[in-house]
């Protein structure tokens, strides 16, 4: 049986663009849900500039209040040099750095150029090494940008290439946006991996234009076997227009469950810290398994009999 890694995101990506700033207990609250429903692997803040992303001014809080627990790793997210001391300082098992597949994004939400993104990469991957830290890296609007247009797969293909030249061993290809269709997430899954066939790649989908799903499975079939999801399917960019949440975790563990896969992931725990949600939010959450429930293959009721019509 094949097994699917799910990495939440719910914590950092999920949050960052909600209107409602979660308490610093709140999130601290929602990790510890995500580990008590089998997530190994998570998204737990990013240290950005706070002014920028108010959400995440507390991450070296939300770490200092987390359990220590061996058997997770804390993922936090950096865009430079400085996040990614914080986040060493900070105590995290992980860091993320960020690449951006077209310019106009990359200086909306970097204020740098794609060329200027990997002078910085390449420090924080020097930093890592001489740390021993885990540096991976996320390519955004891998499949279009809100400033650029279409994205040609060559575009993230040279961002790859340059992401392991550094030596970094994962590469995330994201959807900022909810651009991509399964065609296009077949060919640029394909041109990265023809210029970092070493490298572990992951996917990251927005359900922006409802074809989140469908590009999970077009992933999947491409052989990638990483992929994120935020819990109740929140999330969104604060730098992308008219951005909207993330493939939702419970959504996208039925769906592999469904077909055979393993996760590792206990569906009704995160279905319950998906209803959990709605009290922080003050509203509920856009996934879809928090409101049908699971499907298990058995009839729930059993068809009543039609009524019977004169003749």
């Amino acid at each position: 049986m094949r097994k699917i890694e799910i990495i939440d995101v719910g914590p950092r990506d999920g949050l960052q663009n909600e209107k409602v700033l979660f308490s610093t207990q709140d999130k601290i609250s929602l990790i510890s849900k995500l580990e008590a429903a089998g997530i190994k692997r998570y998204e737990a803040t990013s240290f950005v500039h706070p002014k920028l992303v108010p959400q995440m001014a507390d991450a070296e809080d939300v770490m200092a209040g987390l359990a220590p627990n061996p058997d997770v790793t804390r993922i936090g997210l950096a865009l430079n040099v400085r996040g990614y001391a914080r986040a060493c300082d900070a105590g995290v098992d992980e860091v993320n750095g960020v690449l951006t597949a077209s310019d106009g994004f990359g200086v909306k939400n970097q204020g740098a150029d794609r060329n200027k993104q990997l002078d910085i990469l390449a420090e924080m991957a020097h930093a890592a090494r001489a740390d021993g830290m885990p540096l991976t890296v996320t390519i955004s609007t891998a499949f279009g940008c809100p400033f650029d247009g279409d994205v040609p797969p060559a575009d993230v293909a040279r961002m790859a290439k340059a992401a392991a030249e550094m030596g970094i061993v994962e590469i995330a290809i994201a959807d900022t946006i909810g651009a991509g269709t399964p065609w296009a997430v077949t060919e640029v899954i394909k041109a990265v991996r023809a210029v970092a066939p070493q490298a572990q790649l992951r996917a990251h989908f927005h359900d922006t234009r409802n074809t989140g799903l469908a590009n999970a499975y077009a992933a999947v079939e491409a052989g990638v076997d990483i992929l994120d999801a935020s819990v109740g399917g929140m999330g969104g960019c604060p730098f992308a227009p008219a951005a909207t949440g993330n493939i939702a975790t419970e959504d996208l563990v039925h769906m592999l469950h469904r077909a055979g896969f393993e996760t590792g992931l206990d569906l009704e725990a995160l279905i319950e810290t998906a209803h959990w949600l709605k009290t922080p939010l003050g509203r509920p959450v856009p996934s879809k398994l928090s409101k049908a429930g699971v499907f298990s293959g058995q009839a729930r009721v059993a068809p009543k009999a039609a009524p019977q019509t004169a003749q």
